[in-house]
């Protein structure tokens, strides 16, 4: 079988991401007028179609989405059943392995922090996690872990860093050097995919806990400079042990507590518990134009307590419960008439958080932003903020319309089709008809 490094999870190389979707591109819909948006939209004609065009086909077991606008309920179109073999057809409460749609939340979950004064945008991580203090760097991107491919860091890595992926730390889905086999040696796994025997970027035992996570992580060497370049990470990952140690309490149990209990988000959980199996979809490798199951809801990895929270991808989500999440942003950090977030926060956390300190071509793309844990568009798409998961999913929102607009199917690599352009796409044909 082809190595899972290879499979899943390829739009999350920064030149996969940057070709295949994750990029704000010519089209979308992310810069619509908001007389546009003030139309009437009862139905989404495009959506529709291209949701049974897949499922039609049997490219994926089912694909639903999400679709709003400021505080409104979303409507949910759905095709499809929670698996091939499965008789429950899917709808806004199928449960989905959102995988990297796990960062803005812990992006947001930082904010509250940096806007209580806990924590600061350019403090240095050292003034919490100290073995960090003194970051080695590879001379040769990728190269030999050898002392004389090594430099001292120029600068230290900030919280800024870890939120915008700049801090030049690794990912076991994007190196491909020996870094990429000391991480798994470490334990320092990008996250949980299956039971089977996942050779390539998921192979290894996770670390054991996040605190044992970031001081593993902390003897590797950067693959860049501090503040130089974007770099997909696991920044998001050990920004979860600097919430736990901050707040004083479980990374997990922050999340829950400050944004999905009071956001009413009762279906979304880094462990699926056994009640909620029957919603819970099937994840599947598309190889050769053949979809494997590598995860089915009854034995699915989702149903353990995981070695620790992943930050950057641990989280599984409902179209709905994603979409109070997004409908929160919209808000300004309100929902239901429940502050969860200061406006502040919001509008800080969403704006772009790049530093100044970028190399002329360091940046996630020309014309495209980065804010905690997401994307930010600039120009025509300015206002919009989100992120895409691993194995199919999106979840967006503009802040200046209150569009909100989220996508969920399960395969992977996600990247093996062109749902995340098509979908933008079919949301601006609607959104623009008359």
């Amino acid at each position: 079988m082809m190595p899972i490094s290879q499979l899943q999870d390829a739009a999350l190389s920064r030149r996969r991401l940057l070709q295949g979707g994750a990029a704000l591109g010519a089209g979308a819909a992310l810069g619509l007028p908001l007389v546009a948006l003030a139309q009437e939209t009862r139905s989404w004609p495009a959506v529709t179609r291209l949701i049974e065009r897949y499922v039609a086909d049997r490219k994926v077991a089912n694909m639903v989405a999400a679709l709003g606008r400021g505080q409104e309920e979303p409507q949910i179109i759905a095709r499809g059943r929670d698996s091939f073999t499965s008789f429950r057809e899917s709808d806004g409460d199928s449960l989905y392995r959102i995988y990297s749609m796990t960062k803005p939340i812990t992006g947001m979950a930082a904010m509250m922090l940096v806007d209580e004064g806990k924590i600061a945008l350019d403090q240095p991580i050292a003034e919490i996690l100290p073995a960090f203090a003194e970051m080695r760097v590879q001379k040769l991107y990728d190269g030999p872990l050898t002392a004389d491919n090594l430099e001292p860091a120029v600068r230290p890595i900030t919280i800024r860093h870890l939120l915008t992926h700049t801090a030049g730390l690794g990912y076991g889905i994007v190196q491909e050097g020996p870094l990429s086999e000391a991480y798994r040696e470490a334990g320092l796994v990008p996250g949980l995919v299956s039971r089977l025997e996942t050779p390539g970027a998921f192979r290894g035992t996770p670390a054991e806990s996040l605190e044992a996570f970031a001081d593993r992580l902390a003897t590797m060497p950067l693959v860049y400079q501090p503040g130089t370049r974007w770099s997909y990470s696991v920044g998001l990952d050990l920004m979860g042990r600097i919430i736990e140690v901050v707040a004083g309490m479980p990374f997990d149990s922050f999340v829950h507590q400050r944004i999905l209990e009071p956001c009413g988000m009762g279906s979304t959980w880094f462990k699926v518990p056994r009640s909620a199996i029957e919603r819970l979809t099937a994840n599947y490798l598309l190889m050769r134009d053949v979809l494997l199951p590598i995860d089915l809801p009854e034995n699915s990895v989702f149903l353990d307590e995981p070695p620790f929270p992943f930050g950057g991808a641990g989280l599984v989500s409902s179209p709905r419960d994603y979409d109070r999440f997004l409908r929160m942003l919209a808000g300004g950090g309100m929902i239901d008439g429940m502050r969860v977030m200061s406006e502040a926060a919001v509008r800080l956390g969403t704006s772009d958080l790049l530093p100044d300190t970028l190399a002329a071509d360091g940046g996630f793309a020309p014309d495209t932003g980065y804010g905690a844990g997401g994307l930010v568009g600039r120009g025509a798409e300015d206002g919009v903020y989100g992120w895409f998961g691993a194995a199919g999913t999106a979840g967006l929102v503009n802040l200046k319309t209150g569009l909100r607009y989220s996508l969920f199917t399960q395969y992977m690599p996600s990247n093996a089709y062109p749902i995340s352009d098509e979908f933008r796409a079919s949301v601006a044909e609607d959104l623009g008809r008359p």
